[in-house]
């Protein structure tokens, strides 16, 4: 669609329908003279920090998704296109999708969000859970289901094959959430509901190369974490990494071989593929580089942001890949796009930093509040941390449902939709791996 196709309307593709996405069109269609197309694979918008309480049976997946049609149906000038975009013509900014279809705009938005970045871990592209996409989270959720029913079918499983054992990879937001929110659905879930089987012998690991949890926070939260994972039961491995992730095993460099059969991945992300077809310059995790107001220099009318741009800040560094960059640097996009088709100069991003929170199970978090990081730890910052997603979250039946599902959750034993929807998730051939030889006493 060119301009003259969108009736004479500054058109803009925007790639993506995540923050940072719909971020822009949100702001772009509030500019009647401008025609918005907004491109996703998905028809839905998801909440991705809640992507680990869909994985762990708290919330449901449609409390964290939201059609993006529905979205923008009060919105004429934003089209909803369904279509994975796979290449950029920067020059002529037309966007392929997958299907061949070719889309032309008068300015270009990439907010295609990112992809797990396995930094060349054998094995882990093969083996590993990633957790960044709603189909993700509901795979892991049927895994981490169904070895528990065949443990209950088969108890011997548990030390032959190490059937309950679970390992995270990666001690920042994600990894930290997850592992706590599992912690919780073993200990208080799955001991009360599998009557016959020895819950008590499952074993949640964290692994991760650096030396604390939760990198960005301060010590206190470091020390924090580690205390709360501590008293979950959690077993922590710091300061090492993982050397390979077979179907059944993963093996530390220190010689330690876990046995388990689920392994999350939440060790880093990179750029999609997306931004290498483009032809634009890429830096740091292959993320598009750009400049202060977000368009990628040299290149007219293409901007780059979120979680698959490198946006500078202040400090000479990047901004951190976080949904409040990417939904702020949405809205600075759209200003831009707008003042630049007026003939008014553009403005440089700048990040209003509201601060950075985790969750740690049921009544734990800490959260850093505001350009000073006010430090707050334990019910207080937990009731922050809901109210705070629940303000972010899209659709107000989003929020009630969520809150009623983390009251449930809170202040009862029994969790939401335990559901094993993804029987291929759950399916093992409980004989297909061999386990490394490793020292002595260091198998798990």
């Amino acid at each position: 669609m060119s301009a003259e196709e969108a009736n004479g309307r500054f058109h803009v593709v925007v790639v993506g329908g995540g923050f940072a996405g719909v971020g822009c069109a949100k702001r772009l269609a509030k500019h009647d003279h401008v025609r918005v197309t907004l491109i996703d694979r998905n028809n839905y918008h998801q909440f991705q920090p809640l992507l680990y309480q869909v994985a762990t049976s708290q919330l449901a997946s449609s409390d964290i998704a939201f059609s993006l049609r529905k979205l923008f149906r009060d919105r004429a000038n934003v089209d909803v296109t369904s279509g994975e975009a796979v290449s950029l013509d920067p020059t002529t900014r037309t966007v392929t999708t997958a299907d061949g279809g070719e889309i032309r705009g008068d300015a270009v938005v990439l907010a295609a969000g990112s992809r797990p970045n396995f930094f060349r871990t054998p094995g882990a592209a093969e083996h590993a859970f990633p957790l960044y996409s709603l189909s993700d989270a509901t795979r892991l959720r049927s895994r981490i289901i169904g070895v528990f029913e065949d443990a209950d079918r088969d108890p011997t499983l548990i030390d032959e094959q190490g059937a309950l054992n679970f390992v995270v990879v990666g001690g920042g937001p994600t990894g930290v959430e997850l592992a706590g929110a599992l912690a919780d659905l073993i200990h208080e879930t799955m001991s009360v509901e599998y009557h016959h089987l020895a819950v008590s012998a499952a074993q949640i690991h964290v692994v991760d190369l650096g030396h604390t949890l939760l990198g960005a926070f301060s010590d206190r939260a470091h020390d924090y974490a580690a205390k709360v994972l501590g008293r979950k039961g959690v077993r922590l491995h710091l300061g090492v990494a993982v050397t390979e992730i077979g179907p059944g095993h993963v093996t530390l460099a220190d010689g330690t071989t876990i046995r388990t059969r689920c392994v999350v991945w939440g060790g880093g992300i990179m750029a999609p593929a997306l931004a290498a077809e483009s032809g634009l310059p890429q830096g740091r995790g292959g993320r598009i580089d750009v400049a202060p107001d977000l368009t990628v220099p040299g290149v007219p009318g293409v901007y780059a942001i979120g979680d698959v741009a490198n946006i500078p800040s202040p400090d000479g560094e990047t901004h951190p890949q976080l949904g409040s960059v990417a939904l702020q640097s949405g809205t600075s996009a759209a200003d831009n796009i707008v003042a630049d088709a007026a003939g008014r100069p553009r403005t440089s991003f700048h990040y209003h930093d509201k601060g950075i929170m985790a969750m740690i199970g049921r009544g734990a978090a800490v959260a850093e509040v505001g350009p000073h990081r006010h430090e707050l730890h334990g019910v207080i910052a937990f009731s922050s941390w809901i109210g705070v997603h629940a303000m972010l979250m899209t659709g107000v039946r989003n929020r009630v449902d969520a809150f009623v599902a983390w009251g449930w959750d809170y202040f009862t034993k029994t969790r939401g939709p335990q559901v094993l929807d993804r029987p291929e998730a759950a399916r093992i051939d409980w004989g297909d791996d061999a386990v490394p030889e490793s020292a002595p006493g260091a198998t798990t």
